[in-house]
């Protein structure tokens, strides 16, 4: 076995342009070994199929050494494709820099400021490891053109990543994300990137100013009473929690000690994502001991919400939309207007309170890229635990604000003898039980998701669940309102609906259920248990027609 001579060249020529000594060792003794080892030589060509695509989630991927891995030498080249585009569609101006505690996250950062100086423009780092929705606030309280932030928010340990937004403050869309893909394409090398000192390093100012505009946003005279136990997951959200919630008049959180200091190796969780089975365990059994009222965590950038409530059964976690629910009634009750908005893969029940209210709704694609673009946005979540309540601060996703505002919401029920869960009782009897959930399948091979996808357009079910499939949509080919994007969905009969998507930052396939129960004199428990058996069967059967793994 050896190398074959055109991956020779192309390794070769990029240990030569990698500016980093540690890349180039690591590539230099994987090229050595993959002479004569069979599973090395499959993870040099892996690292040099292609490069790390950049679109409009950024970056993401594993931090090692070659063109398909997040390292110095990609984020420079991208860097510098992104000040070309700068450079071309704004010409002058500020870009902030923020960055987590993953690693090499500050020497990301640091090379991104440089090459933005090397451009001509102006850089600012904000001044330690912060949240991301701090990043997104300094776009607009600088005045920026841009803002980077580096993180790979709930991606597994292994990543780091590259977030982009514009001068608005919101993430980018096509055709900006192509358009920066093209330039950085057109660096031919990162010596061939221009860098330079002089960038700053961002005041406490700033932080200071995000947390007083999110600590103003709850009625000031509204209860306060409240005991929160708190999870960053190893990441970087308890300083500001904890600033925020005490500046609003709350009481600290019992932040539970495995998980609250920042730890790149997430040593209590295989993947930092609070949706994820097992993540907020630690959180749930402090809450059970010391009594608490609620449990809330923040994946590690802090940009999602998950929060846990007790039961008769023990601490249970409340869905994506159940709390989107909650924030959405909260804001249109406390006489929120302007524009709500949700996704295609989010509950409709959102878009069902709007209009009783007299409020404008908007559908969305997923993703917080589009819903931030909602022209008069004032509240808007997707179902992935991501929730913005104040886009007139933070015009993308933000768990901190949202915690704050579920703090307020909860406090505020429990002062009058009631919870959260009783409040998602009395939604669904007025606008009957929208039961939603997940069929979600992660996969080592993304030829899967393809041929899942195939195998449903070639022969798409006619019923699911028992339910007609009245309406096939197919996403790629766009409408009046979306343009288009990669997915599948199905109207059921009773104003259900179906939605099969891959994701757009894991290797995933996810499907997204929802059915709509009338409460009738059983009460909402009665038609949670008929929600839950119907949702069982629809997910067995989309199972069965996308030929993917039969659901435990």
């Amino acid at each position: 076995m050896s190398v074959e001579a055109s991956l020779r060249a192309r390794v070769e020529a990029w240990i030569a342009d990698d500016p980093d000594a540690a890349t180039q060792a690591e590539l230099t003794e994987l090229l050595a070994v993959a002479e004569s080892d069979e599973v090395a030589m499959s993870e040099l060509a892996d690292r040099f199929t292609g490069r790390l695509e950049f679109g409009t989630a950024g970056l993401r991927g594993e931090v090692a050494a070659g063109p398909n891995r997040m390292n110095r030498a990609v984020v420079i080249r991208a860097a510098a494709g992104l000040a070309s585009y700068l450079k071309a569609t704004v010409g002058t101006g500020t870009v902030v820099i923020g960055y987590d505690a993953r690693r090499k996250s500050d020497e990301f950062a640091r090379d991104t400021a440089e090459v933005m100086r090397g451009a001509g423009l102006d850089a600012v780092v904000l001044p330690r490891p912060l949240p991301t929705p701090l990043l997104a606030f300094a776009i607009g309280h600088l005045r920026c053109i841009a803002g980077v932030m580096v993180t790979a928010s709930h991606n597994p340990p292994a990543d780091n990543g590259y977030k982009v937004y514009l001068g608005d403050g919101s993430q980018i869309v096509p055709p900006a994300d192509a358009e920066i893909a093209a330039r950085i394409d057109a660096v031919t090398s990162v010596a061939d990137a221009p860098k330079a000192t002089g960038w700053s390093v961002g005041g406490e100012d700033i932080v200071e100013a995000y947390v007083d505009a999110v600590a103003a946003l709850p009625n000031p005279s509204s209860p306060r009473g409240l005991s929160m136990v708190y999870t960053p997951l190893h990441g970087v959200g308890d300083e500001t929690v904890g600033r925020v919630l005490l500046r609003a008049g709350f009481s600290a959180p019992l932040a539970v000690p495995e998980q609250v200091e920042p730890d790149a190796a997430f040593p209590t969780v295989s993947f930092p994502n609070p949706e994820e089975p097992g993540a907020i365990d630690l959180a749930m059994l402090l809450a059970a001991k010391a009594g608490a009222d609620l449990v809330i965590a923040n994946d590690p950038d802090a940009d999602r919400l998950a929060v846990a409530v007790p039961t008769s059964n023990g601490w249970r976690m409340l869905r994506g939309d159940e709390l989107g629910t909650l924030l959405g009634h909260h804001l249109l009750s406390s006489g929120t207007r302007g524009v709500f908005a949700s996704t295609i893969v989010s509950s409709s029940l959102l878009g069902r309170m709007a209009r009783d209210f007299g409020v404008d709704y908007e559908e969305t694609l997923t993703g917080f890229k589009w819903i931030g673009r909602v022209p008069g946005l004032t509240y808007g979540y997707e179902e992935a635990l991501g929730y913005c309540v104040a886009p007139q601060l933070v015009r993308d996703k933000d768990g901190i604000s949202a915690l704050l505002l579920v703090a307020e919401i909860a406090a505020g029920l429990k002062a009058r003898g009631s919870s959260l869960l009783e409040r998602l009782d009395q939604i669904a009897s007025r606008y009957g039980l929208h039961a939603t959930d997940q069929l979600s399948v992660r996969v080592t091979d993304l030829t899967v998701i393809e041929a899942a996808m195939k195998q449903l357009r070639a022969a798409p079910p006619t019923s699911l669940g028992g339910f007609e499939v009245e309406r096939a949509d197919d996403l790629s080919l766009g409408s009046d309102n979306l343009p288009p994007t990669e997915g599948l969905r199905y109207r059921l009969a009773g104003g259900g609906r179906v939605v099969v998507r891959p994701s757009g930052t894991e290797p995933k396939i996810k499907c997204y259920l929802e059915i709509v129960v009338p409460v009738a004199a059983g009460g909402v428990d009665a038609a949670r248990i008929a929600a839950a058996g119907r949702l069982d069967a629809i997910r067995t059967d989309l199972a069965a027609a996308a030929g993917l793994p039969s659901p435990a």
